[in-house]
């Protein structure tokens, strides 16, 4: 998951072994503690980099790895609209809500990863499960990603958001307006139309209203998730988890 904290710490250690003929005995020193809980983080982190990253949010500010279903501690407000794209049956009786920025990698890890089996998934086939792109730019990190956000708003607009969505997470490290312009050459736009969307700031609003429900839906990090069912009941995934994480809280939801 990215995020645009970061925390590093330094600790020393020293081990003491005390043995006689009738028994043994380990002393741990404080500083031997200390040295066994880095060895603990780094393991955490070295997860982190194949499942998402750090979640450095929380009232407590420490770092929570992430991966698994986060159970809310509230009711989770997600909303889903006509203006927002949907892959899949818009009768389904669980929504994936995705957070999301086309510059984030971890973004591009979970769309190769998980998101691909899902639709290969029975529950994407049968039509029970449904996917839903809302934005996410992480602005202070990724320059990028705002205006790729707008420019897919305005593939959206003339038909084509997941064509020039896949393009996009692609070409992640071509994301400037040239790129953006060319992009929609290449999924058939109408380019007239296309460039007058994204130079006029038309894509704006949507974007900003997404980031807000982000934020709202607790999200304090890409990729973020919040499935919802027909009865409102939410679950929420956090970070570019392996599909096996999403199926779990598909089940909790049924």
């Amino acid at each position: 998951m990215e995020s645009s904290n970061n925390e590093n710490s330094q600790h020393n250690e020293n081990t003491r072994v005390n043995s006689n003929s009738e028994e043994s005995s380990i002393t741990l020193k404080k500083s031997t503690l200390w040295k066994m809980a880095t060895f603990v983080f780094a393991g955490l982190f070295v997860i982190s980099l194949f499942t998402g990253g750090f979640n450095l949010g929380g009232g407590n500010n420490l770092p929570t790895p992430t991966g698994n279903v986060v159970a809310p501690t509230g009711d989770i407000k997600v909303s889903i609209t006509n203006a927002d794209p949907l892959l899949g049956d818009k009768n389904a009786k669980i929504k994936i809500v995705e957070f999301s920025d086309f510059q984030c990698p971890f973004c591009e890890r979970v769309e190769t990863g998980a998101i691909a089996e899902f639709k290969n998934s029975d529950y994407f086939k049968n039509g029970e499960v449904a996917l839903v792109y809302k934005h996410f730019p992480l602005n202070s990190i990724h320059p990028f990603a705002q205006k790729a956000a707008e420019a897919s708003v305005c593939a959206q607009n003339q038909g084509k958001f997941w064509e020039y969505h896949d393009l996009l997470f692609a070409n992640q490290q071509s994301l400037d307006i040239t790129s953006l312009k060319n992009y929609a050459k290449q999924v058939g736009l109408n380019q007239a139309k296309f460039d007058s969307c994204l130079d006029g700031g038309e894509a704006v609003a949507k974007v900003k209203k997404d980031l807000a429900e982000a934020s709202t839906a607790g999200g304090q990090g890409t990729p973020y998730f919040v499935l919802i069912n027909e009865d409102g009941d939410t679950q929420a995934v956090s970070g570019a988890v392996p599909w096996a994480n999403f199926e779990v809280a598909i089940q909790s939801l049924q």
